[in-house]
């Protein structure tokens, strides 16, 4: 029975499916989950107590029909405790992360359920099945067996507590991570510590400083190492406290230090990977993704970091020769990079890109770039809901139709940063398309832009122009994917392959007419000058040592932590040692281009769902550099290029092998040299 006063146990009446957040509070979730949870398991009980024979019919499909409330539930509540983690949804984020392990490993590894699947699998080529009924029997099998589903009861047992204290870790992890990110936002007393910000950016700080009820003026830290602000902020006093503030984070023997829990991270998924029969965590993810093993992945990072840490340096050498011209010369420290990078940019290029913020206001920006180049490429059109609920305030909602009228789904955007959200920006999916349950999607795009006082525009960096563009790549793949059934939906794709078309959406961002669109003044509405844009396009491969560099560090470092053995993992008690050795190794360990993440505040890989996969980035820009290439190579922005990208790649969702959708709408495999001339890396 379930209980009607709950909202989460009746149908929404909201179109979409969308969750009706107004009337959803937080004692609502953990009895919904067990409600969900009870329901999918006597689903689950009820295929393998089935006496026939296995089929297709009543294993596979009957897996896919089961589960929907769940489904349900699980989106609607993540969706707010990664945007709006107030103590009250931490503290049900936390007694829920070992139940849901729990429960995801009750079916993973049930051996009547695998059983069944695996007679359907192994029967597969005589069944008739074809295209995605076909590969929805490998991957469920695939997926079982890498999950463990064919060890012995013993070793099921330890994998299932491996399992639950690991979802305690990441969870407590990202606990932390919030808390003293919060903690370490930067308290400046006189706006004159702020000197080079803009209007736009003080307003925004002193709105910060009100609402924690301090006075002058508060800057909150982003996720990465370096700040936005690095770049304008004339005072090195304030770019270093902003600068040490963001790298202390996690590692101040405090209440949120992280290095103990991201040891015992490491130490399980270590013991987890041997316990499956893999050599480490980083060998038993790659083996299902599109790397295949870890090996290929080293040998791409390693081709790449020499020769990006060379252009750091030279990069590096001019940024001093800047600082040594001037009347009192210092050595380069990494808080100093950024400003003086804007520095050299003006030297070599006449190009102050912290000037550009006036023509790059947010809802310009969204309407007449992100959307526009969508409904240019896709023929897709938007119209804002204000009826629509979001689960925040700030969260706004729009409905998308195909060129033919049709409904295609729902886009809910949640710009600003706030004390409850986690850092970075990122989609989630609160309702996935798929023909089995008949449902369209509603996805949701999160950045943290700082938000200005009332009445002031919201002017975005080109950065954070970049962001928006990315994220909504994302949100297209989610909102384009058709498929049948739910296990395919949305991104549900090779975590190597899911940058992917985020990536490929940046290249909009520069296109002649939706620039021209989009990047307008404020005040004048003018354009931005021509010869500014040609600039911004000759100074692209500027400072791709540092960016280039900070990340392959990153990646390097995930890799590092997750390659080791079980042995070679418990013998690891100094994380700030481990990481200078393993920086070393790879020769990224230069001191004034810092790692984009350290280990402490890696919330990608000890939270999130990139562990040994942050190199999926650069993975996949090997595969956006070169979609960019066909691109221009067939007319650009064209509904029938957006339509063959659509297609073939977008909307198969995890319908296919990755890959060979990539082929199929490439016509060969990527070739590498578009992207080592994207990052100055082919000379």
């Amino acid at each position: 029975m379930t209980d009607a006063s709950n909202p989460l146990l009746s149908p929404t009446t909201l179109p979409y499916g969308l969750p009706d957040y107004r009337l959803i509070r937080p004692e609502h979730y953990l009895p919904a989950f067990e409600e969900a949870f009870a329901q999918h398991r006597a689903e689950i009980g009820a295929i393998t107590r089935v006496r026939s024979a296995p089929t297709f019919e009543n294993t596979l499909v009957a897996w896919e029909e089961s589960g929907a409330l769940l489904n349900q539930v699980a989106r609607t509540f993540y969706t707010v405790s990664s945007a709006d983690a107030t103590d009250e949804i931490q503290q049900i984020e936390e007694t829920l992360a070992p139940l849901m392990s729990a429960h995801q490993d009750a079916i993973q590894l049930d051996s009547a359920l695998y059983a069944r699947v695996r007679t359907v699998y192994e029967a597969r080529d005589t069944l008739g099945l074809k295209g995605e009924d076909r590969h929805l029997v490998e991957r469920r099998h695939t997926e079982m067996t890498h999950a463990g589903a064919a060890l012995d009861d013993a070793q099921k047992a330890r994998l299932t507590e491996l399992n639950q204290r690991l979802s305690v870790l990441t969870t407590t992890f990202e606990k932390h991570l919030l808390a003293d990110t919060n903690d370490l936002a930067v308290v400046f007393e006189d706006a004159a510590e702020l000197a080079g910000l803009t209007e736009g950016e003080l307003s925004a700080a002193a709105a910060a400083a009100r609402s924690r009820g301090v006075d002058g003026y508060v800057v909150s830290l982003t996720l990465f190492t370096g700040h936005p602000h690095l770049s304008s902020l004339t005072s090195r006093e304030s770019r270093r406290r902003l600068l040490d503030a963001s790298r202390s984070r996690g590692s101040r023997g405090n209440a949120n230090d992280n290095r103990e829990v991201l040891l015992e991270i490491v130490r399980l998924r270590a013991e987890r990977a041997e316990l499956l029969g893999y050599a480490s965590h980083a060998a038993y993810i790659t083996s299902d993704e599109t790397a295949g093993s870890p090996e290929a992945v080293h040998a791409l990072l390693r081709r790449l970091a020499a020769p990006a840490a060379a252009n750091a340096r030279r990069e590096q050498a001019a940024l001093q020769a800047i600082i040594d011209a001037g009347a009192e010369p210092f050595p380069l420290e990494a808080h100093d990079w950024a400003f003086y990078t804007e520095k050299v940019r003006q030297a070599e290029y006449d190009l102050d890109r912290t000037a550009l913020r006036p023509w790059f206001e947010a809802e310009r920006v969204l309407q007449d770039g992100v959307f526009r180049a969508a409904s240019e490429l896709y023929g897709v059109t938007f119209s804002e809901r204000d009826d629509l609920p979001g689960y925040h305030p700030d969260t706004r909602v729009f409905e998308l139709h195909n060129p033919d009228g049709s409904e295609l789904g729902l886009y809910v955007l949640d710009l600003y940063t706030r004390d409850t959200k986690r850092g970075g920006a990122w989609m989630n999916s609160i309702v996935d398309q798929n023909a089995l349950r008949g449902t369209r999607p509603v996805v949701v795009n999160n950045l943290n832009v700082p938000q200005p006082s009332p009445g002031s525009p919201t002017l975005l960096t080109l950065d954070e122009v970049t962001t928006l563009f990315h994220e909504f790549g994302h949100a297209l793949h989610g909102l384009f994917a058709t498929v049948t059934y739910p296990h395919f939906a949305g991104t549900a794709v090779f975590r190597d392959f899911v940058e992917f078309p985020s990536q490929v959406n940046e290249m909009w961002i520069y296109w002649p007419e939706i620039l021209t669109a989009y990047a307008r003044h404020i005040d004048t509405d003018e354009p931005l000058p021509a010869a500014v844009v040609e600039k911004l396009r000759a100074s692209e491969v500027f400072n791709q040592g540092f960016a280039t560099s900070e990340y392959l560090a990153a990646a390097w470092l995930d890799q590092a932590w997750h390659s080791l053995s079980a042995a070679e993992a418990a013998a690891v008690t100094d994380v700030a040692a481990f990481e200078a050795a393993a920086l070393a190794d790879i020769g990224l360990d230069n001191p004034v281009v810092p790692t984009r993440y350290s280990s402490t505040y890696f919330a990608h890989v000890f939270s999130g769902g990139y562990s040994a996969g942050y190199y999926s980035y650069i993975w996949s820009e090997v595969l956006d550099a070169d979609t960019v290439e066909w691109f221009h190579e067939n007319g650009g922005l064209t509904r029938a290029g957006g339509d063959r990208f659509r297609e073939r790649l977008l909307g198969v969702g995890g319908s296919k092998d990755p890959l060979e959708a990539y082929r199929d709408f490439r016509g060969r495999d990527a070739d590498i040299a578009p992207l080592l001339a994207r990052r100055g890396l082919d000379s």
